[in-house]
């Protein structure tokens, strides 16, 4: 026996539409960064890849050569 509260699920194709449809509103509010500002932040990305690439290298050198010495001083 079916009660007023039962809710009939939608369908996959309601549901897909609905979907799309919050997404295209959604879109709409977004506010898009200028070309100066793309520019701007991908200089940053790009510096600063550059600089924890340095960092890593010479932290690895570093650890690396501790590792070297004490292996050296082990096998003697």
């Amino acid at each position: 026996m079916a009660t007023e509260l039962e809710v009939k699920k939608p369908s996959w194709v309601d549901s897909t539409r609905d979907y799309l449809t919050d997404i295209r509103s959604e879109m709409r509010r977004v506010t898009w960064p200028n070309r100066e500002q793309v520019k701007s932040t991908t200089v940053v990305v790009i510096l600063g890849v550059f600089v924890f690439a340095l960092y890593f290298e010479i932290v690895d050198k570093l650890i690396q050569g501790t590792v070297q010495r004490a292996y050296n001083f082990l096998v003697k």
